[in-house]
């Protein structure tokens, strides 16, 4: 079991959070952002946008939008589907899907890791 410490330990529900959230941009589009990784992994894990939409709450056409507008800024796509058919359809990860996520995440880490000590401090001067 990992050891929790006053950084990973979970916050009282309305007690102040720092947190990162990673956007990489391309113009005005988010090319790679929370919502996408969220999306990504929800579709690894259930091998369908349907199902992953619904998983976070999400119609099918706002998943959809948010993949296809993510394959467009990526050099090779991040997710592969299949039309249904007689053993049905789904929706895999490429391997650059999840390297996107992996990398995606390890970044995430990295910088709370990094900044923890800052994070803490500013927390601190919150008046609550």
């Amino acid at each position: 079991m990992p050891r929790t410490t006053a950084a990973t330990r979970p916050a009282k529900p309305d007690a102040p959070q720092a947190r990162f959230r990673l956007r990489v941009t391309a113009g005005d589009v988010i090319a790679i952002g929370p919502g996408k990784i969220a999306l990504l992994e929800a579709v690894a894990r259930t091998g369908s946008i349907t199902t992953a939409a619904k998983s976070l709450d999400m119609s099918y056409r706002r998943a959809w939008m948010l993949l296809d507008e993510l394959n467009s800024q990526l050099k090779s796509p991040a997710v592969d589907s299949s039309k249904g058919g007689q053993h049905g359809g789904g929706t895999a990860l490429t391997p650059v899907g999840e390297r996107l996520v992996e990398t995606y995440r390890r970044i995430e880490t990295t910088a709370e890791k990094a900044t923890a000590t800052d994070m803490r401090a500013l927390v601190r001067l919150l008046n609550r």
